[in-house]
């Protein structure tokens, strides 16, 4: 079984929605790099029993996704921010090298400033 890390973004962002032990086992497995067989031994459950756990929640966060695509609109949110980003630093690279306007200096700053406080609302 190869780990898909999308589902640690899901989990992430769903992972209260799951149950408690289904919520630690997840945790165990993405976040803390444990193998099945660790996991068993630490929930005290079989090796199967950590696998059939770790599928089905996977299936509900997969569900949890497709019924309110936060993760999706996350990742879309960040792709335009990445290409504000581009566009104020062209921006700014052009007005160093053939008006420095402080205006626009200033403008670029804030545009800065403001994909700095949306980044910082996702981490």
């Amino acid at each position: 079984m190869g780990k898909d890390l999308n589902y640690a973004m899901l989990l992430d962002c769903y992972g209260d929605l799951l149950t408690d032990k289904q919520r630690d086992i997840m945790q165990l497995y993405y976040y803390e790099d444990l193998s099945l067989s660790e996991i068993a031994e630490n929930e005290n459950i079989t090796r199967q029993g950590v696998h059939d756990a770790i599928k089905h929640a996977e299936q509900y966060l997969t569900e949890f996704e497709e019924k309110v695509g936060f993760v999706e609109k996350m990742n879309a949110f960040r792709t335009i921010m990445n290409n504000i980003r581009k566009c104020a630093e062209s921006v700014e690279m052009c007005n160093s090298k053939f008006t420095n306007s402080k205006n626009i200096s200033q403008s670029t700053k804030e545009i800065f400033d403001y994909i700095e406080q949306a980044d910082a609302l996702f981490r």
